[in-house]
């Protein structure tokens, strides 16, 4: 039972997810510091209020609904989003598409290496067949040649 646990802990992708989750934690603080230190400034400049909470609030029977609230939260979703997507898939992507195009090369060399070496193969037969054949037509004349030679000599 115990093993099993270790094994579940120690699997890639729980370490994975881990890295993910403390990743996730440091993406949400450097958002949160442009939110308070840079948009908000911001917001006060425009509306005279220090964040989107008192923006658009609603007060009825001590009841607060604050519109502002949900949208400073839509705001640091999309600015989460944005430093995901351009510090971490992005680059991620990129690099996978070089890796496959890399391996794509490769196979592709290899291809054509292989072909070369089953031409070279099939050149080395048929020089081999010539080269018989050469010497057979070699042999032949050597034949007729001895052949007519001694006739000569017979006459």
């Amino acid at each position: 039972m115990i093993e099993g646990f270790k094994k579940f802990i120690a699997r890639g992708n729980m370490i994975d997810m881990a890295v993910g989750v403390v990743m996730g934690g440091a993406v949400t603080t450097v958002v949160n510091s442009i939110v308070n230190n840079v948009i908000n400034p911001f917001i006060a400049m425009i509306f005279g209020k220090p964040n989107m909470a008192g923006l658009l609030a609603i007060t009825f029977n001590n009841a607060t609904v604050s519109f502002g609230a949900v949208l400073g939260a839509i705001l640091n979703f999309l600015i989460i989003a944005a430093a995901v997507y351009f510090c971490i898939l992005l680059p991620i992507n990129k690099f996978r598409d070089m890796t496959e195009a890399l391996l794509a090369k490769t196979k592709l060399a290899e291809e054509r290496s292989k072909a070369e070496e089953e031409v070279t193969e099939e050149t080395e037969i048929s020089t081999e067949e010539q080269t018989i054949l050469l010497l057979q037509q070699i042999r032949d004349e050597l034949v007729k040649q001895n052949a007519t030679g001694c006739t000569e000599r017979a006459e």
